[in-house]
């Protein structure tokens, strides 16, 4: 096994204002990163930026090696920067989800045919890609690798969302007033009472309420948006928000 590689660097959000970030849809990214030209680089790179927990969780399930599966992730989005996968992209697919898991599903079964034929040449020890070698497994409990991926891809598009709102409290002065009533926001705390943290933003308890419930608001509006931003048909948006719901209490 070779050194653990490095996952590509946290989601860091444009340059500009929320909504020009917004605007820009993951589907327009793909039509950009076809592009051989530095703003087509740019999108694939964030493109593969983005979605590399999703393709890394569906990876540890169906490998069961927590290093392999990041050194595939790390293959499989080397190959998407070479432009071997995303040419093949095509927006009329639907769902930005669908399309990279099937692209990681495709890469994953090429990879292991490929070992499966170096295997039988016998030119090949110690590789990690059959199901059946089973070491160093993560802790996947009983999700399928499929609802892996839908979980950390649920997961990353709420992060995505919550970036972009703490980016727009940045902007607006408030990025204190954020980190203290994020909790609240993730549903990492639990409801009860909220007057030390009224008083600490320095306001009475039902200016906090509002505050925060005008935060929740925004919250769910760029989650939406984020998740819009994944489809090519604005009528799967609400369906597509149940499954994210739905891996989320996975």
């Amino acid at each position: 096994m070779s050194d653990e590689p490095t996952p590509p660097t946290p989601y860091q959000p444009l340059q500009g204002s929320p909504d020009e970030d917004f605007r820009t849809t993951r589907w327009t990214q793909v039509s950009r990163a076809k592009a051989d030209s530095p703003e087509g680089r740019r999108a694939l790179a964030e493109l593969c930026n983005a979605y590399y927990e999703p393709v890394a969780a569906f990876l540890r399930c169906e490998l069961r090696d927590a290093d392999a599966a990041r050194e595939l992730a790390h293959d499989f989005f080397a190959h998407m920067l070479a432009g071997g996968t995303i040419a093949r992209a095509e927006q009329e697919r639907g769902r930005f989800r669908s399309y990279l898991l099937g692209a990681v599903k495709h890469f994953l079964s090429h990879h292991r045919e490929a070992w499966r034929r170096l295997k039988r040449g016998g030119g090949v020890e110690n590789i990690s890609l059959n199901e059946t070698e089973a070491h160093a497994v993560p802790d996947v409990g009983v999700l399928s690798p499929d609802a892996a991926f839908d979980q950390q891809w649920a997961l990353t598009v709420v992060a995505h969302a919550l970036e972009a709102l703490r980016h727009e409290c940045v902007v607006e002065g408030r990025a204190d007033f954020f980190e203290q009533v994020k909790p609240w926001l993730t549903g990492d705390t639990a409801r009860g009472d909220q007057t030390a943290l009224a008083a600490s933003c320095g306001m009475n308890a039902n200016a906090l309420k509002v505050a925060v419930h005008r935060l929740k608001r925004r919250f769910r509006q760029l989650l939406k948006a984020e998740v819009a931003g994944t489809l090519d048909d604005p009528g799967l948006v609400e369906a597509e928000m149940s499954v994210l719901f739905a891996a989320l209490g996975s």
